[in-house]
């Protein structure tokens, strides 16, 4: 599985390079496939399944000082999807905030910081750089509420959550990002839509005890997140909400993936908007 994974890693990491330079020809991946089972949650309805990708939405806080940044995010998960991130798994997860019986919510908070440099036509690109923070939640009630911080350097709060409890935690690794206002895909290049560019950056992943109850397979489970998104138009000054799409994948990739991998789901990431335009 090792191998395999990091042979398809590099592979869709130089394609999706190839495709940021060519108009974001899309990229192919095999995502390895991990298993959940729901009754773990506390009220959730019986069952377990198989998928290989999480999809869902963010919203960040990202404050530019000179040339760094830094970025607090609040990442809300709305569905599994299977079949190399191509069929939704139907499952008893909604979003936080749900009134729907029976359906629990999963929420992360990420913090990082990096450097941002201006390039040719207008772009902007950000680099991740090592540290921070990574916690994945279970909201069994789904009645979280969530309060944004005033900047990217302090971490988002939680209120009405006597009840959710930790499932995973890591440290960002790496990533890169590119805005690009110019895009066709950003309102057809005026700059003042949706998918202005994307995103890729991993982090290290490691499951609590109560997370292992719920991502029961692989054992040991993959000890690497990779996160893929979209940018929506915004001035790389001051401080800023940002708010887009956002999905993971696992692995336990080589170190040669790893460096690509920023590049490969910066691809990824375009080709999934794309394709649900």
């Amino acid at each position: 599985m090792k191998t395999i994974f990091s042979k398809t890693l590099l592979a869709a990491a130089l394609t999706g390079a190839l495709g940021l330079a060519s108009s974001g020809a899309m990229a192919q991946v095999n995502f390895p496939d991990f298993r959940v089972t729901e009754t773990s949650v506390p009220g959730a309805a019986a069952g377990s399944f198989t998928a290989d990708k999480i999809t869902g939405n963010y919203t960040e806080v990202i404050t530019f000082s000179g040339s760094t940044f830094n970025v607090s995010l609040l990442w809300n998960a709305g569905q599994f999807v299977a079949n190399n991130g191509t069929s939704p798994v139907p499952t008893q997860l909604g979003q936080t905030g749900s009134t729907i019986s029976q359906q629990y919510g999963m929420y992360a908070l990420y913090t990082g910081s990096g450097t941002v440099s201006s390039g040719a036509g207008g772009t902007t690109t950000f680099n991740f750089t090592p540290g921070g923070s990574l916690q994945v939640f279970i909201d069994p009630s789904t009645n979280s509420t969530f309060n944004q911080p005033a900047n990217g350097s302090t971490a988002w709060t939680v209120s009405n959550n006597s009840d959710d409890y930790l499932i995973a935690t890591g440290i960002p690794t790496s990533g890169q990002g590119t805005l690009n206002p110019s895009l066709s895909t950003c309102s057809n290049g005026t700059g003042a839509g949706i998918n202005c560019g994307s995103f890729g950056s991993s982090t290290s992943f490691n499951l609590t005890a109560q997370g292992s109850q719920y991502f029961t397979s692989p054992t040991p489970f993959y000890n690497v997140s990779f996160q893929s998104g979209q940018l929506n138009n915004f001035s790389p000054t001051g401080t800023q909400v940002i708010n887009g799409s956002m999905d993971v994948v696992f692995g336990v990739p080589e170190p040669a993936s790893v460096a690509l991998i920023g590049l490969g789901m910066l691809g990824l990431g375009l080709s999934r908007r794309r394709k649900q335009a």
